[in-house]
């Protein structure tokens, strides 16, 4: 989130972010360092379709308007649910409430709970969720419908 964050607000080079912001901070844990990297990148790449998806849940709200924190939380919820097929998408939501708590406004962690838990719902509809790994097993026959609160 702080490499996002600082790409957007420094317009720095995303590879000058992607060495100092992630690689200096997480050098020691190259497991960490390499997930941040690619959730870096990737939701670089899908920051347009993320944004999109975002403008569609939130149509009471100007997307310039909504916290640059929130904004980034969301695009991350977002390509981790698409593009990380062995991350559960509750523990996805779980991580942006947390962040959110600890860098963004009091009621940010709310708002990006119903944001990404509207647009898992929809995503699993649509079978745009594939998920596979360790705890994800069984996840597949999860619907809306008979989807439990466990996470």
């Amino acid at each position: 989130m702080q490499a996002l964050y600082a790409l957007e607000t420094g317009g720095a080079d995303p590879e000058h972010v992607l060495e100092t912001v992630i690689k200096n901070r997480l050098g020691n844990d190259s497991e960490a360092a390499d997930f941040a990297s690619k959730l870096f990148l990737r939701a670089l790449r899908m920051q347009d379709e993320a944004d999109q998806i975002v403008i569609q849940y939130t149509k009471n709200w100007e997307f310039s308007r909504i916290a640059l924190v929130d904004r980034i939380l969301l695009r991350m919820g977002i390509t981790e649910m698409l593009a990380f097929d062995d991350v559960p998408p509750k523990v996805t939501i779980n991580e942006m409430i947390e962040i959110a708590k600890g860098f963004s406004t009091r009621k940010s962690g709310q708002f990006i709970n119903g944001i990404l838990d509207s647009v898992l719902t929809d995503f699993r509809k649509d079978g745009k969720i594939s998920k596979r790994g360790r705890g994800l097993i069984g996840m597949e026959s999860l619907t809306p419908e008979n989807e439990t609160n466990e996470s």
